[in-house]
């Protein structure tokens, strides 16, 4: 097979994987709400019951840094007119949308939210949002609004910070059912709300939102494997006894690259 047959092959493949994506697959919804304040703004209100939410801001994939421990990588992060901070992410595996996850989470945004010196109460309120594909907490309600509250007494304890489970498995007859089945389809067609129609034709049937696709697709390809050599490499150094140079070498990262893996580590 020619390389021009290759490149051909592969174009296809990722035609046809585009034309299964849904909104509940991670990284086609990132790209339909990159941008997109409106979008964004109606799946919030729909969630969140707030049928006058503003977003003003949204960004996906956003990196929040933690230089001593985990960090983490947000789908969406929203902002609306009171400056609320909401994090949207979409999990089909169960186990990704485990309790603890939306927790670090949460406390991630407010980890970031404050300048030094800067007074608590200016915390805005923050929503750690997971849209499953599953009902993961397998009591058939739609949405699992989750707070602090005062045990003896049932009273919220009102600081600021909210966990929302949304069941993707939620089929009723109601704005959060038709909302699941829209983050279900794979074609634009069938879907509910035309804001979320439009979004998903342009990605799956222009030939600027394909090409746009195709080229995240690519990108997505290319950051696996270099996060493969990467844990190529962190073995190579676990092992103590090679050259950071001949490391680079075998595995296609500078050696400056492998030099701050070894830093990390130690």
């Amino acid at each position: 097979m020619t390389v021009t047959e290759q490149i051909d092959r592969k174009h296809q493949e990722d035609l046809q994987r585009l034309r299964g994506f849904r909104l509940l697959d991670d990284d086609f919804l990132t790209k339909c709400f990159e941008k997109d304040e409106k979008s964004i703004e109606l799946v919030l209100q729909i969630v969140l019951e707030k049928p006058d939410l503003k977003v003003l801001d949204v960004r996906t994939q956003v990196f929040v840094e933690n230089l001593l421990n985990r960090s983490v990588r947000l789908d969406i992060l929203a902002t609306d007119s009171t400056r609320a901070k909401l994090n949207v992410e979409v999990q089909r595996s169960d186990k990704g949308a485990g309790r603890k996850r939306a927790r670090y989470n949460s406390s991630m945004m407010d980890a970031n939210l404050l300048k030094k010196g800067e007074d608590f109460d200016k915390l805005p309120e923050t929503w750690a949002i997971f849209i499953t594909e599953n009902d993961v907490m397998g009591k058939g309600m739609p949405r699992y609004p989750i707070e602090r509250c005062f045990l003896e007494t049932g009273e919220r304890f009102e600081d600021g910070s909210h966990i929302l489970y949304v069941n993707g498995a939620y089929r009723g007859d109601t704005p959060v059912g038709k909302l699941m089945h829209d983050f279900s389809c794979t074609d634009a067609a069938d879907m509910h709300y035309g804001t979320l129609a439009d979004r998903v034709r342009f990605f799956k049937e222009s030939k600027e939102g394909i090409e746009i696709m195709c080229r995240a697709m690519e990108d997505m390809r290319n950051q696996t494997l270099k996060e493969g050599m990467i844990n190529v490499a962190k073995k190579m150094l676990e092992d103590g006894t090679i050259r950071l140079e001949k490391i680079a070498e075998f595995v296609g990262l500078s050696v400056d690259e492998v030099r701050k893996l070894k830093t990390d580590q130690n």
